[in-house]
């Protein structure tokens, strides 16, 4: 592969363990909440969990909803669909989500053996569309902040990915052009289609093998192989 002058990150399911420290805040507030007192059993709520704010976050994603709605609705709807109509109790419990998840430190497999070997070579900046005033604290809960010179998010761009301007914000702001950076991410649609409109290379971080037919500039299954490739 090409020499770069530097690499452009996504955050959530990319280096920060979205899966493991959302389980572990889930469980926690599940039981301070006593939802199981409410007929809400864990195991059903981290399911639907799941597939809801999967769902959510596709729709901010194509640009069907605003983030809002997310943090208004996320958990009323699964609340809802578990037998609780308790929107002001949804409320309470998505402020204490919000606050509390961003401060678990989890990070995925070979995350910081891959930055340690990077961050030598190249300045690495995040390119993301979580919610601003959340990535600085999940870097830092991660012990990862040190490794990265800049963070770019969709609110702070006023564009989000996969729109090419969120990726020309991140270019102009380090004074970049597109052939001299690669985006790593684990989204096909908003980390590499979105970089691909931006003429920016692609390394697509795909640990589950999902199949599909996007054409990519390489594609990893484990961020180890960063160590090889870059």
């Amino acid at each position: 592969m090409k020499k770069y002058t530097a690499i452009f990150f996504d955050l959530d399911h990319t280096l920060w363990d979205f899966d493991t420290n959302s389980r572990e805040t889930l469980i926690e507030l599940h039981m301070q909440y006593q939802l199981e007192n409410l007929g809400i059993n864990q195991k059903e709520f981290l399911v639907t969990f799941k597939k809801i704010n999967t769902g959510l976050w596709n729709l901010y994603d194509t640009g069907q909803i605003k983030q809002e709605v997310i943090r208004l609705q996320r958990f009323h709807r699964i609340f809802q669909e578990l037998g609780v109509d308790e929107y002001e109790l949804s409320l309470k419990f998505s402020a204490d989500y919000v606050s509390q998840s961003p401060k678990k430190g989890n990070l995925l497999p070979y995350a910081k053996e891959a930055l340690d070997h990077l961050q030598p070579i190249y300045p690495m900046h995040i390119i993301t569309n979580g919610f601003s005033e959340i990535q600085g604290i999940k870097m830092a809960s991660g012990g990862i902040s040190h490794y990265f010179e800049s963070v770019v998010t969709s609110e702070l761009a006023g564009h989000k990915k996969p729109s090419k301007e969120i990726f020309e914000y991140a270019l102009n702001q380090n004074k970049l052009q597109p052939h001299e950076v690669v985006m790593i991410g684990d989204n096909l649609l908003t980390d590499m289609v979105g970089a691909k409109n931006a003429s920016i290379d692609t390394i697509y971080f795909n640990p589950e093998k999902v199949k599909h037919d996007t054409e990519l500039t390489h594609e990893i299954y484990s961020l180890a192989e960063l160590k090889q490739l870059l």
